[in-house]
């Protein structure tokens, strides 16, 4: 299988194992599985410390025997590298790449396994020796295994990131080399000593004397700290993914294809839309039974109830999560769920659900919703790490089939006879997106909850669309075009720089709607607070003075996310905001807290008794809308129906429709005269709902299920909880 052959197809794999313990014989016969069932691809993790166990003595024999055998069954490989799990001579011959802690003390972990997090936090690969050796590593390995054509691509990083917290109970790295790039990167943002003294309030001298806020909780809300942030999540993860990804490029005869994934989404943060630029295309895991919702969550707050964990699964787990890698690609770049639930979840003696084969159903084809282009499922065969044992595989322990292997196999067999809608990327496009500003969510990190606040008001925002039946992306500032998107949400807006502000100014004067929640620029960009409590051009683009700003209760005396007061009278009592002129007659329920405002140039469309707690302006082409709270928690917590009609008002009078007229939620992948469309019955009650085909010559159900004609309508029957595929044709 070369190259071209295979980027005709949609990547259907699953990943042989975690580590390289299990007998060749055993994998291979794993392989001719999967081959059985239709699977064009597998993964293969290689093990820096396995492969290179001494200094310059390499062995790539095990993935070698691997690969050729996989080519005999005309498998393709995902070759997936793990070099934060280094060999024992490295951390000797360079001792300057341990992390270093917040405290200053350097980290004494030496992954001995891949588990329990592929070797991370692993080196630290700002040291110039670990970087060499890094390099030279990957080179030999490239120029060893690259003569295999059936290697389709390569994986720089499984799940990026360093969970040092979870390790060694500390936040890295701090060393010396670090610390060193941090000043460059100071360096280049503030051009000079002046401009960072002016941006952070201080009186250094010179860059070498400048130190990141190490502090026990690292959440000062000092402007140090925000830079930091930015730094460690953006800049730092970019160079090592770059350096990775350069290497390969550069000495990979084929010139195949170089991505990386992370573990999943920080929803609320732009991190992954500069780290999907760092090699070809990016992906994510997902593992939809194991994490999906938060603790804030309506359906958390009691013990599991089947009906609102199967919407959990298909919304938090899956659509949210890849909206937001999709959203984060480049354009037209693929997105793969590059490790994807195959089995039970099992952490030491706690074992999971065993997934049905509906459950693969309603999981692939809720990522494809999403725009996924490649699934890898983790894993082929059961766990034999005893931490996970016997979890996470489509095939049990023993056995060559089970029914998720089998109902896998056969999603993958139909997407592939459409490769051209699935395999690629062929999102088309909505007219609505949520903002996530990287500047914001660096600052919100350093107070305690800020981020936590954001995150949630986003994807409330996302569940209340998603529930609507309206498809949506997520975009940065740097993005904006009211073109592309005639309508943003802009939820919790703490920390706005004024060229942000003026970003958004200029996106409404264009003819943009902008959508934005309480406290826009109550920081400015550096981490201070702005006077007035607004800032300037956002306070001059809504039309408004600021005039109160108050916490508010939760109903019914709860304390999800609520502090307790430290004295009488701090918080307001649980409300709602009232509707006013274009909104007469709807209601929003207030979160978190209330801002109100003294309109200067708006019209109220919410009170808050007799103050005004939101406006809409018209500015140049556009409309600039200002809700007092944040409207986006009721998404998930405390969720009711008179919010959500508020919201569908808002985005009505914004030209924001749903996709599909009635309950069931519609997304679409479009190529030429083909589309595919993607049901999905978020509900309790199986539905039978009428879809109009005028305008096309073709309809079938991707799965071969019977479709009943109507007059020029289908009548689409989608069991609860499950969804349905339409192959169109005009």
């Amino acid at each position: 299988m070369d190259v071209a052959r295979f980027a005709g197809l949609f990547p259907l794999g699953s990943h042989l194992c975690r580590e390289p313990a299990p007998p060749l014989a055993e994998l291979k016969h794993d392989m001719e599985v999967l081959k059985s069932g239709g699977f064009n691809l597998i993964k293969i993790q290689e093990h820096w410390a396995y492969d290179e166990p001494e200094e310059g003595k390499f062995d790539f024999s095990r993935t070698a025997a691997l690969i050729e055998h996989a080519a005999s069954l005309d498998l393709g490989v995902y070759l997936g590298l793990t070099c934060e799990h280094a060999p024992g001579w490295l951390w000797k011959k360079h001792p300057d790449c341990r992390m270093v802690g917040h405290d200053g003390v350097p980290l004494n972990y030496e992954a001995q396994y891949t588990l329990p997090y592929d070797g991370k936090p692993g080196p630290c690969f700002d040291s110039p020796g670990a970087a060499e050796e890094m390099g030279r590593f990957i080179g030999e390995l490239v120029r060893t295994l690259g003569r295999y054509e059936n290697i389709v691509v390569w994986n720089t990083w499984q799940e990026i990131g360093y969970p040092s917290e979870l390790v060694a109970g500390k936040r890295v790295c701090y060393c010396r080399n670090t610390v060193a790039f941090f000043r460059d990167y100071l360096k280049r943002k503030y051009r000079d000593i002046d401009g960072l003294n002016s941006a952070w309030g201080t009186r250094y001298t010179a860059f070498d004397a400048v130190m990141p806020v190490s502090t026990v909780s690292g959440q000062d809300g000092l402007p140090a700290d925000k830079d930091w942030n930015h730094f460690m999540n953006n800049v730092q993860l970019g160079r090592i993914l770059r350096r990775r990804s350069e290497t390969i490029s550069r000495l990979d005869p084929l010139k195949r294809p170089v991505f990386a994934h992370r573990g999943g989404a920080n929803i609320g943060s732009a991190a992954d839309w500069g780290l999907a630029r760092c090699q070809d295309f990016f992906g994510s895991s997902a593992y939809p039974a194991w994490s999906s919702g938060h603790s804030w969550d309506d359906w958390k707050q009691d013990k599991p109830i089947k009906g609102e964990s199967l919407r959990a699964e298909i919304w938090d787990g899956l659509a949210l999560k890849f909206d937001h890698f999709r959203s984060a690609s480049q354009p037209r770049a693929a997105v793969w769920a590059a490790e994807f639930q195959g089995g039970p979840v099992s952490t030491g003696l706690h074992k999971g659900r065993i997934p049905s084969a509906a459950d693969i159903r309603r999981w692939i084809l809720s990522a494809i919703g999403s725009g996924v282009t490649g699934i890898s499922f983790w894993v082929t065969r059961a766990e034999i790490a005893a931490y996970e044992m016997n979890g996470y595989s489509l095939l049990d322990s023993t056995g060559d089939t089970t029914a998720r292997f089998d109902e896998a196999a056969r999603i993958g067999a139909a997407m592939n006879r459409h490769p051209e809608l699935f395999g690629k990327n062929t999102w088309p496009g909505t007219p609505i997106a949520i903002l996530v500003d990287e500047s914001n969510w660096s600052f919100c990190l350093t107070i305690p909850g800020a981020a936590e606040h954001l995150s949630y008001s986003t994807r409330g925002w996302h569940r209340l669309l998603w529930d609507s039946g309206i498809p949506v992306d997520f975009v940065r500032p740097a993005d904006l075009d009211p073109v592309r998107h005639p309508a943003i949400i802009h939820p919790f807006p703490l920390s706005l720089s004024e060229e942000t502000a003026g970003r958004l100014k200029a996106y409404v004067e264009a003819g943009g709607n902008l959508i934005t929640e309480a406290c826009p620029g109550r920081i400015d960009g550096h981490g201070f607070s702005n006077r007035g409590e607004l800032s300037p051009v956002a306070a001059g683009l809504f039309g408004v003075r600021h005039s109160s700003h108050a916490n508010v209760r939760e109903p019914g005396g709860e304390s999800r996310w609520t502090q307790e007061e430290r004295t009488w009278g701090e918080f307001l009592p649980a409300t709602s905001l009232t509707g006013t002129g274009p909104l007469k007659g709807v209601k929003i329920r207030a979160n978190y807290c209330i801002e109100t405002y003294t309109p200067t140039d708006s019209r109220a469309i919410l009170m808050h008794g007799k103050a005004v707690a939101g406006t809409v302006r018209e500015v140049g082409k556009g409309t600039a809308w200002l809700i007092g709270t944040l409207a986006g928690h009721t998404g998930c917590a405390y969720r009711d129906s008179v919010t959500r009609k508020a919201v569908l008002s808002i985005l009505a009078k914004n030209g924001i429709k749903p996709a599909h007229k009635g309950k069931l939620l519609l997304r679409k992948r479009l190529s030429g005269n083909k589309e595919a469309w993607i049901y999905t019955n978020p509900t309790d009650t199986p539905l039978v709902e009428a879809v109009d085909v005028r305008g096309y010559t073709k309809a079938v159900d991707l799965l071969g299920y019977p479709l009943k004609r109507k007059g020029k309508n289908y009548l689409l029957k989608v069991d609860s909880l499950d969804v349905r595929v339409l192959i169109m044709e005009k």
